[in-house]
């Protein structure tokens, strides 16, 4: 299993709609789904980013294409990182 987080940025269009920031999320949520991709979490924030998603798939590609389709819809921007647990960490770490 993969694990990715999503730093989320509101585009100018985002910020327009952004009262329909929590329809946008569920759909995401249940196109992610139908993908093979588990959302575990998505959070509105404060500070320098406006939201972050945490899911995970069994195939990378699976999640790296819901990102494609996210970002084509123009409301936010995101930036990507891998995510490690600690066993997962711990492997690499010993090689």
């Amino acid at each position: 299993m993969v694990r990715y987080i999503a730093l989320l940025k509101f585009t100018p269009q985002g910020a327009k709609t952004l009262n329909k920031s929590t329809t946008r999320a569920i759909a995401f949520r249940k196109v992610a789904a139908k993908a093979g991709v588990k959302v575990e979490g998505q959070f509105w924030t404060t500070g320098s980013r406006d939201g972050v998603l945490l899911f995970s798939a069994e195939k990378e590609t699976n999640i790296l294409r819901c990102l494609a389709a996210l970002a084509a819809a123009g409301n936010v921007r995101t930036e990507t990182l891998r995510a490690f647990d600690a066993t997962e960490f711990a492997a690499i770490s010993r090689k």
